[in-house]
């Protein structure tokens, strides 16, 4: 049976700043649009506010959640408990992509200070409309081994990186290596 909140209280950011992965999904206004669900982990999610998360973002797949939320700002972010303890937490709301030189990412730059790295394209923040949670029984028990390495070997190998400053990424284009920087 499932449970509503309408904001994210303690033991809800206990849970969600627990989880190894997440799980993001996004659609366009067109219905003939493909509704995008990803995975998403190296940088995890971080609780900025009873009702606002947030998340470094790097290079990938074709950026669908940004087209998406600047499209029409839908967004399910899914957390799941694959340990011992079970549980479902979906957070449900409206999310933008950030530049690493927003305001708005600077007021909460401490809180992404782990996750800091030289191929961050951009930040997502959700302004969480309601909570859920759920029993989470059918998800499989599964042991956490370690983060992958092969996104950061790709970004290194193939990417040209971003100035760091005070540790934090400063706001540029990420392009191949080897590119000129795009102008106009």
């Amino acid at each position: 049976m499932a449970d509503w909140y309408a904001h994210i209280d303690d033991d809800r950011r206990s849970f969600i700043e627990r989880q190894h992965i997440f799980f993001v999904a996004t659609a366009p206004s067109d219905p003939r649009g493909t509704v995008n669900l990803s995975p998403k982990g190296r940088t995890l999610v971080k609780v900025l506010g009873p009702n606002l998360i947030g998340w470094l973002d790097y290079p990938g797949s074709g950026n669908e959640t940004k087209k998406h939320t600047d499209d029409n700002g839908r967004i399910t972010v899914m957390f799941c408990s694959f340990e011992k303890a079970t549980g479902i937490t979906r957070l449900y709301g409206h999310g933008r992509a950030v530049d690493l030189d927003a305001p708005e990412l600077r007021a909460h730059r401490s809180a992404f200070m782990d996750d800091a790295h030289p191929y961050v394209r951009q930040a997502f923040f959700v302004d969480v409309e309601k909570v859920q949670t759920s029993c989470g029984y059918a998800v499989p028990l599964m042991d956490f081994v370690a983060d992958r390495e092969t996104l950061d070997k790709y970004c290194e190998r193939k990417l040209e990186p971003l100035e760091m400053e005070e540790g934090f990424p400063r706001a540029g284009e990420i392009r191949p290596k080897g590119a000129a920087p795009a102008y106009g």
